[in-house]
């Protein structure tokens, strides 16, 4: 065994035995954001000032909410495309319930208090969510295809639900006490909007559970081999249901959020903020085949996005140029994904076959020990 000189220090490797772009290949998130800051800010004056960054956090704060629910399902080896319906179908339901519902048949008008209100409505997210655990775990239907359903299911509930109309009037009312909702977006305790506490408090909770709580070895064991998983005694089914309440749970309390600082909500609320989740998750490091990923690249994934967004706005981008900006990001993000998986793959094969070529008896016929003896 070769021994490290007395007295002398181990050397510092900052790469951790990978090459230098094996290194920046997993660290492209943190990448991405460095290069998005210097370039916005030589663009425009404003960018990096103190105000503009605290209106894109609070921006970014929605994707990172919904992106760490995302990561959870995707660890599994899934996919979730109906967290941008589910934030709108809780709105809606945020919105009916503040105005008002009315039930015709007792001619009565229902008042909730707003913490009923914010109950049901996370309920509603926390429904969809089981029903795409029930569809993907109890019917075997692809992950896919049963959050595809879903998203047309949850937006066309919206739509019944509103009946086309936007709902403007969500301060409440002082006669009836569900007074207070408002307050949730335009609040900002130690100057600091709410949303983006709200995001650091999810932040940490996730990361609790993936790290530090066996649902996590779960997580990553499901994701990484499901039927390996299985035979080891991991409740497979028990944790892909879960991980899509909680993606419906985190979708609820975006759109919540959202309507807040809105002020309203409609039926169009969420659309196409599946893919900026996606986005963000994979940005962030994580595999789309499961079993890879963290809420640190997560997070750091989501303030690409919103950066990103924010920063084509500032520059006055074409609205068209910026849709078509987000999707080529979509796109070079699964590239990255993929390249990053076949990079391991050929350093695994690479290691296997120095590890075999060391394990090589000698080729003269006789053992070491033998021609030691000769």
């Amino acid at each position: 065994m070769k021994r490290t000189p007395v007295g002398r220090k181990a050397r510092f490797d900052p790469f951790q035995g990978r090459s230098m772009g094996a290194f920046l290949m997993d660290q492209r998130a943190f990448v991405a954001l460095f290069v998005l800051v210097i370039v916005f800010t030589s663009m425009s004056d404003t960018y990096l000032t103190g105000s503009n960054v605290m209106i894109m956090s609070k921006h970014v704060a929605y994707n990172a909410i919904l992106a760490l629910g995302m990561l959870l399902v995707i660890l599994t080896g899934g996919i979730d495309l109906s967290i941008g319906a589910t934030m709108c179908l809780s709105g809606i339901v945020a919105g009916k319930l503040l105005e008002g519902w009315q039930i015709n048949s007792l001619d009565v008008t229902v008042y909730p208090q707003l913490w009923a209100v914010l109950l049901i409505s996370m309920a509603t997210g926390a429904l969809v969510g089981w029903v795409n655990g029930l569809l993907v775990c109890r019917f075997n239907v692809a992950p896919f295809i049963a959050t595809l359903g879903t998203m047309y299911m949850a937006r066309g509930a919206a739509l019944i639900l509103s009946n086309g109309v936007t709902y403007s009037h969500l301060g409440g009312n002082a006669a009836v006490g569900n007074q207070g909702f408002l307050a949730i977006g335009a609040a900002r305790p130690l100057g600091i909007p709410t949303g983006i506490w709200i995001m650091a408090a999810y932040a940490v909770v996730i990361w609790l559970i993936a790290a530090r709580m066996p649902f996590g070895r779960w997580l990553y064991a499901t994701g990484g081999n499901e039927r390996a998983a299985e035979l080891s005694g991991v409740p497979v089914k028990t944790v892909k249901v879960w991980v899509y309440v909680v993606s419906g749970l985190c979708a609820a309390t975006a759109g919540i959020i959202m309507v807040s600082e809105l002020t309203s909500v409609n039926g169009d609320l969420g659309t196409a903020y599946e893919m900026n989740a996606i986005a963000a998750v994979v940005i962030g490091g994580a595999s789309l085949a499961g079993g890879r990923g963290s809420v640190k690249g997560t997070l750091v994934g989501a303030f690409v996005i919103g950066f990103l967004a924010d920063g084509l706005v500032n520059i006055k981008v074409n609205s068209f140029w910026q849709i078509f900006i987000k999707g080529l990001v979509i796109v070079l993000a699964v590239m990255l994904d993929q390249a990053q998986e076949r990079l391991k793959t050929r350093r695994a094969a690479a290691a296997a076959v120095r590890s075999s070529a060391q394990g090589k008896a000698p080729t003269n016929g006789r053992s070491a020990g033998g021609a030691a003896g000769a």
